[in-house]
């Protein structure tokens, strides 16, 4: 058993979110096919190297591809973060270079999603966590893209009396009212040039070291992730969530 594939309690948590197929042809061995996807995802290698173990590369990745397609792996990493309590959300982003393999589309295709930035051609996510540093939502843009602008959909839907951490990048009149305009309480520390003072509880904001742990973990876990392979950002996004469904399951049993 390959340190990727799913134990039995991993395995029952994602079959219960499985899409249903109730019509054509039977699906070859779901836990098998799954597997070897976590396994492309955990080690980075190529498809076409996948282990004999896990069956004939193509059926792994036209399954991934297929899902990522549908937008099933993104309802799967929502039924699984959707069922814990969240009081303190943090925001955050980091960069993740991109492998040559990766750069194949035009640059104007839309489902690119790569940007120059110091660090070379990458992409940047930019997640929210809950207070336990475990993601809720995600979005990419180009590498040399702000951290600000993604606040507009990650910070979307917040609750009354949610903290909210953000390191001074996030330190925008705009941010701060949309936090407030959802009753929630933003924890940012103001930035030097900062003309009109703004207070926030150093002590609550401590805790944002949580979301950089986060990042560290999923770039040294996953190096699907941690170098950029996919060429479309919709297909890596579906990995970072793949990884993000690993890191919830592993809370789960933690607590159990």
């Amino acid at each position: 058993m390959a340190r990727s594939d799913k134990s039995d309690l991993e395995w029952e948590f994602i079959k219960a979110v499985l899409p249903n197929k109730t019509s054509g042809k039977k699906r070859v061995d779901d836990r098998r096919v799954i597997n070897g996807i976590f396994y492309v995802l955990r080690t980075g290698i190529p498809w076409a190297d996948l282990p004999s173990e896990y069956g004939p590369p193509t059926t792994v990745y036209n399954r991934f591809n297929r899902w990522s397609y549908a937008g099933h792996w993104d309802r799967i990493m929502d039924a699984i973060a959707d069922a814990h309590n969240v009081d303190t959300v943090m925001v955050d982003g980091t960069s993740v270079r991109a492998h040559h393999s990766a750069t194949t589309l035009k640059k104007r295709d839309p489902r690119r999603c790569l940007g120059r930035s110091r660090g070379g051609l990458g992409t940047k996510i930019h997640a929210l966590t809950n207070q336990d540093g475990l993601p809720i939502r995600y979005e990419l843009t180009p590498g040399q893209a702000h951290d600000a602008p993604p606040c507009k959909t990650l910070l979307d839907n917040l609750q009354p009396g949610q903290h909210v951490l953000a390191d001074k990048a996030y330190d925008a009149g705009w941010i701060r009212d949309l936090i407030w305009e959802q009753g929630a309480i933003d924890v940012i520390p103001p930035k030097a040039n900062r003309k009109l003072p703004a207070e926030f509880d150093a002590e609550i904001y401590r805790e944002r070291n949580k979301i950089e742990r986060f990042f560290g973990r999923l770039k040294a876990s996953f190096r699907r992730i941690a170098t950029r392979y996919e060429k479309t950002s919709r297909n890596f996004l579906s990995m970072i969530k793949l990884a993000s469904v690993r890191l919830w399951i592993e809370f789960y049993e933690s607590a159990a």
